[in-house]
């Protein structure tokens, strides 16, 4: 077993910029062309730590590509420290950083041995175009230390999945992952032009950045960073991850595919299914009678022209079947994505008695999830699944007060005199007119950055005693989940779904040694 680059001492190997593909055959209609060690099964990087390192780490080391969330690590790791750390899984990671000055100023700042004692957690800085150094620091170690986590011990491989909607905090999360040789990006939710180049910066340690979505803007904005500032001395040779773009039609993969710059190793196409965030329809949108996006034909890719441009690419949205896999393959794809049979099973990132409900309605088939077109602040549509106590129920949603303290999903704007100002559909309606938003983008808006962090019980308890509610996302597709649940009533592993999703193709769930 190989340990770790920063165990050893050792560098890691410095990639060519391109994957090299090698031809393969797997009959009429399969795919031609995949990556010598593309994963069959990619497991869904899911809502925020849903897809936890400890899931991750359980799918790699059964030989497939686990994913952990790249959504809010920072938060995670500042909530996680506050509760006393359980386990003390995060500060072993901090131990392994190669920085130790500035992980310890995080847990100097954060831990508390003790936990909270119902005292609410303690704030973690907010993006920005240019972010405050406390900032970049925590972003660096919260995504490092999920990498970390899901690599310990093994020589599996393990991806994270950003969101492009989350423009301004990606800089500095792409450098952490990378520090803890993290082997696949993963993005959707837009349009990832920047990241391939982003990344081979930071494999060179030059200043990598993105351009910021400004509205009003007169001049581009970038948020970047400097992994040599960031780091000085401590910075170590960088690997360039692999990168997977995950799209939901083949006009967009032709696009980043015609252009070396913005090319990515790969695609994940993506149905409207897929739980999270989904491209809304083309077009003008149309609701059915329940108030959900309508998609037709124009929405579905052409997995053949898909096929045609020689990058591998997976299947994800109501692909999680065995027969979901196989029909994968024989379209062309390696294998497909899966996400809602994970978010279930026990390694879950869910907090246990969310988990248990979900689980328990799906039992009672009563566990629905419904495509919400106003529910984000980003206007994508987001699935919410309908669970008691959650901002799926409408009193729920009216009795929480309107804020927005995490910010991850707000959006600069460029101010008159050319300033940055920052805004979120989701705050209070009348300071959000006030910064130039229209009423009509508040109406039906959720706190999904909050919402997501009760999901795994690190919801907010704030002074005045309002407990933030969970807001659950899964896909719409549950048929995967309750047939693995009758094969097992009393729950499922990483492992049960993956032995299960491979059962009808010939390639058995491995180890990683």
């Amino acid at each position: 077993m190989t340990r770790p680059y920063r165990e050893t001492g050792r560098a890691p190997p410095v990639p060519t910029p391109y994957v090299t593909y090698v031809d393969v055959s797997y009959g009429s209609g399969g795919p031609n062309v995949v990556a010598p060690d593309a994963p069959l099964i990619i497991q869904g990087g899911m809502g925020v730590a849903v897809s936890s390192w400890q899931l991750a780490r359980e799918v790699s080391l059964a030989g497939h590509l686990g994913v952990v969330s790249g959504t809010a690590l920072d938060a995670v790791l500042a909530r996680s420290l506050q509760d006393g750390d359980p386990g003390g899984h995060r500060r072993r990671a901090l131990e392994h950083f190669p920085d130790q000055e500035m992980a310890a100023r995080v847990v100097e700042r954060y831990h508390r041995p003790d936990g909270r004692q119902g005292r609410p957690y303690r704030p973690n800085p907010t993006l920005t175009v240019t972010p405050s150094t406390a900032a970049i620091e925590l972003s660096v170690l919260g995504n490092f230390v999920e990498v970390w986590l899901a690599k310990e011990g093994h020589d599996g491989l393990v991806g994270i999945n950003f969101l492009e909607k989350i423009q301004m905090g990606t800089p500095a999360a792409a450098l952490g992952a990378m520090l803890a040789g993290v082997d696949y990006v993963l993005m959707g939710a837009g349009i990832p032009r920047e990241i391939p180049k982003l990344l081979r910066d930071l494999e060179a340690g030059r200043t990598g950045g993105v351009t910021i979505d400004v509205a009003g803007a007169t001049t581009r904005h970038v948020s970047t960073i400097d992994p040599v500032s960031v780091m000085g001395a401590h910075l170590p040779q960088l690997r360039r991850p692999k990168f997977l773009a995950i799209v939901s039609l083949h006009s967009l993969a032709t696009y980043l595919n015609r252009d070396p710059d913005i090319r990515p190793d790969g695609f994940v196409v993506e149905g409207p299914p897929a739980g999270g965030h989904s491209a809304p329809p083309r077009g003008r949108m149309t609701l059915d009678e329940h108030g959900e996006p309508v998609y037709g034909d124009r929405d579905m890719a052409d997995l053949a022209a898909v096929a045609k441009l020689g990058l591998p690419f997976w299947l994800a949205g109501a692909h999680g079947t065995p027969e979901g896999v196989v029909a994968a393959r024989e379209a062309g794809a390696v294998g497909v994505q899966a996400g809602t049979v994970f978010a279930l099973c026990e390694e879950s990132g869910l907090a246990p008695e969310i988990r248990g409900e979900l689980v328990a309605a799906l039992g009672r088939d009563e566990l629905h999830v419904r495509n919400d077109p106003r529910a984000s602040p980003t206007g994508f549509p987001f699935k919410i699944a309908n669970i008691a106590g959650t901002m799926s129920e409408p009193e729920t949603y009216e009795a929480r007060p309107r804020l927005c303290d995490l910010s991850y999903l707000r959006s600069p704007y460029e101010r008159p005199d050319g300033s940055l100002g920052y805004r979120c559909a989701s705050e209070p309606v009348d300071v959000y007119l006030k910064k130039g938003g229209d009423i009509a983008d508040t109406v039906g808006r959720m706190c999904l950055c909050n919402g997501l962090m009760a999901n795994i019980g690190i919801g907010q308890e704030r002074k005045d005693g309002y407990v933030e509610a969970p807001a659950i996302t899964l896909g719409q597709d549950l048929q995967g989940a309750h047939r693995l649940l009758k094969a097992h009533p009393e729950g499922w592993s990483a492992r049960d779904a993956l032995a299960w999703l491979c059962s009808q193709v010939d390639a058995p769930v491995g180890a990683v040694q």
